[in-house]
C-alpha cells in the first residue's frame, strides 16, 4: 500500500508548489499565443482535462469500485473539472465565471486542507485527487490571466445562484441517501476552514456570506471603471 498521505508532508508541499509554478507557466505561455494558437491550445487543454478525469469517473462508477458515499460526481470539485473543460472549449462567460470563482476560492481550500485519507503517490486516489484539483486551478489561471477572459457582475450572480442551487440539491440528496456530498450536511472529518464557522447549519450561512464577499472582491478589480484623465 505504501505510506499514507500526510497533510503538509513532503508530497503535499511539492504539489502546492507545482500548482503555483504551473499556473505561472501557463499564464506566460497563454499571453504569447496567437489568436489561432489560443483556439488550438484551449481545446487541447479541454481534452486533457476530460481525458484525465473521465476514465477515473468511469472507474469510480464501475461495480468493482462503486461506493454510494464517494463515487458520485457531486462534490463541487467533481463539477469543477466539467466546468473547466466547458470553459476551455467554448471560452464562454458563464462557465468561465464558475471556473474563476470555484477554481480560485473553493478548490484552493481543498488543496490547503485536503480531505484525502489515502496512500501517498502513486496510489490512484492520490493521483485522482491532486490531478483533478491541479487541472482546475491551472485552467482558471490560464483563461483569466493567460488569454484575458474576465469575470463580470453578471457572471458573479450567475455563479452565486448556481452554487446555492447545487448546495440545496445536495442537502436534499444527502438527506435521502444518507451521504454528505459537498460537506453541506456535516463538516469533513479533517480540519478545515469550516471549523471556524460554527456548527451545522450555522456554518452554511457563514460560508455563503463569506463566499459571496470574497467573490465580490475577486470581481471588483476587473469591473471598476477608471476615471478619464483630463488635461490640466
Amino acid at each position: 500500500m505504501g505510506d499514507r498521505f500526510v497533510v503538509y508532508g513532503a508530497s503535499h508541499w511539492v504539489l502546492m508548489g507545482l500548482i503555483v509554478v504551473g499556473s505561472v507557466v501557463l499564464v506566460v505561455f497563454g499571453r504569447g499565443l496567437s489568436r489561432d494558437g489560443v483556439e488550438r491550445w484551449c481545446r487541447g487543454f479541454a481534452l486533457v482535462v476530460v481525458g484525465f478525469n473521465l476514465p477515473l469517473l468511469a472507474y469510480r462508477l464501475s461495480p468493482w469500485a462503486w461506493d454510494l458515499f464517494n463515487s458520485l460526481p457531486l462534490h463541487l470539485c467533481d463539477l469543477a473539472w466539467v466546468v473547466a473543460a466547458w470553459a476551455l472549449w467554448t471560452r464562454a462567460s458563464a462557465p468561465h465565471a464558475l471556473l474563476y470563482f470555484w477554481g480560485l476560492t473553493l478548490t484552493p481550500q481543498a488543496i490547503i486542507t485536503p480531505a484525502l485519507d489515502a496512500p501517498d503517490f502513486p496510489h490512484l486516489d492520490f493521483i485522482e485527487f491532486w490531478g483533478q484539483h491541479l487541472l482546475v486551478i491551472w485552467a482558471a489561471a490560464f483563461l483569466t490571466w493567460g488569454i484575458g477572459l474576465r469575470p463580470t457582475w453578471r457572471g458573479y450572480w450567475t455563479s452565486v445562484v448556481v452554487t446555492v442551487a447545487w448546495g440545496l440539491a445536495m442537502l436534499v440528496f444527502n438527506a435521502v441517501a444518507g451521504t454528505n456530498y459537498g460537506f453541506v450536511s456535516s463538516k469533513p472529518d479533517n480540519p478545515s476552514l469550516l471549523d471556524l464557522m460554527g456548527g451545522w447549519p450555522t456554518y452554511l450561512a457563514v460560508e455563503l456570506v463569506v463566499g459571496m464577499g470574497a467573490w465580490a472582491l475577486l470581481t471588483w478589480p476587473w469591473t471598476r471603471r477608471r476615471e478619464p484623465v483630463t488635461a490640466a
